[in-house]
């Protein structure tokens, strides 16, 4: 294992589009023991939360003093929350970890940040929902990249 391989399994965690589902396959791929992928990729994929959260506050703040925006956000914001209100008022921060977990495209730790920001969700709450839903993503991706490397060694014999 290099620096280089570490660095950029843990960038792909960061980037929005490959999260885990990029991070994990990349290190494993490139000889990184399983758990250790897992663990590190988490890791750095659990940063997003706050950061995404951080940001959004700050932009939405500067933001908010342009009229324009402001009547657009407001306007946006009440319909998505008038619209996801019975599923957030029914699942909570458990609904939240359980997206944040499901690791598929537009599901993770940035769109639950986002969705939790927009939705009004308590912060430290919602970073630990997010969190637990990274682990669990990160279990998922581990299983099925590993388990999938076994049974695609039952086809291909080694050199």
């Amino acid at each position: 294992m290099t620096a280089g391989v570490v660095a950029t399994s843990i960038l792909l965690c960061l980037l929005p589009i490959f999260e885990l589902r990029g991070g994990i396959p990349y290190a494993i791929a490139r000889g990184v023991h399983p758990l250790l992928a897992c663990a590190m990729c988490v890791a750095a994929n659990m940063l997003v939360g706050p950061l995404v959260y951080g940001f959004l506050a700050t932009l939405h703040r500067l933001l908010s003093r342009i009229r324009p925006y402001r009547a657009l956000f407001e306007r946006l914001v009440e319909r998505a929350r008038k619209r996801i209100k019975p599923q957030i008022d029914r699942w909570g921060y458990l609904g939240l970890a359980l997206f944040v977990a499901i690791p598929l495209p537009l599901t993770g730790a940035y769109t639950g940040a986002l969705g939790a920001w927009v939705l009004g969700m308590e912060p430290r709450r919602a970073w630990l929902a997010i969190a637990f839903g990274v682990l669990i993503a990160g279990v998922v991706v581990t299983l099925v990249v590993t388990l999938g490397v076994t049974a695609l060694s039952i086809f291909v014999k080694p050199s």
